[in-house]
């Protein structure tokens, strides 16, 4: 099975990125892609390290709000989520100001050609796709194995 690849550059606009994403994340549900669609966002290494060090003091202000009696905690417990949550929602906006790209990859088996051109077509012609310079990168082009390992060494 040959697989394609898409790659997008946001640029620093992490809110397109993160629109992008989401939608991937639908058509993957949608359309039962689970395996046949995988993405990964690119970031400098710098913006990396400030992602891993950010998460550490939401999680040690989260316990003391749940450490109030059971009571009040069964009516304000999906509030305390809810506030918690939010500023995890709103970390990747504000925590890198560098570059943002995503990295498609499509792997649809031989017998699903059609198909494979369908989504090849449809994802660079969407919206939050169409303005982040969509570049298409099948199997057979000299670009492809630095983009297969790029792809594999993200998380």
């Amino acid at each position: 099975m040959a697989h394609s690849y898409i790659r997008l550059d946001f640029g620093t606009d992490e809110e397109k990125a993160q629109q992008a994403r989401h939608k991937l994340d639908g058509w993957k549900q949608a359309f039962r892609l689970d395996k046949k669609l995988q993405y990964k966002l690119e970031r400098p290494q710098s913006a990396a390290a400030e992602d891993r060090s950010k998460p550490e003091p939401t999680a040690q202000a989260a316990p003391p709000g749940k450490s109030k009696g059971k009571a009040a905690g069964k009516t304000k417990g999906k509030a305390a989520s809810a506030k918690a949550s939010e500023p995890a929602a709103e970390k990747p906006a504000t925590a890198t100001n560098g570059k943002v790209g995503l990295l498609v990859r499509l792997y649809f088996s031989s017998h699903e050609k059609l198909s494979e051109q369908r989504w090849l077509d449809r994802i660079p012609s969407e919206e939050p796709f169409k303005s982040a310079s969509p570049k298409v990168v099948h199997h057979h082009d000299p670009e492809f194995e630095s983009i297969d390992r790029q792809f594999e060494t993200l998380e």
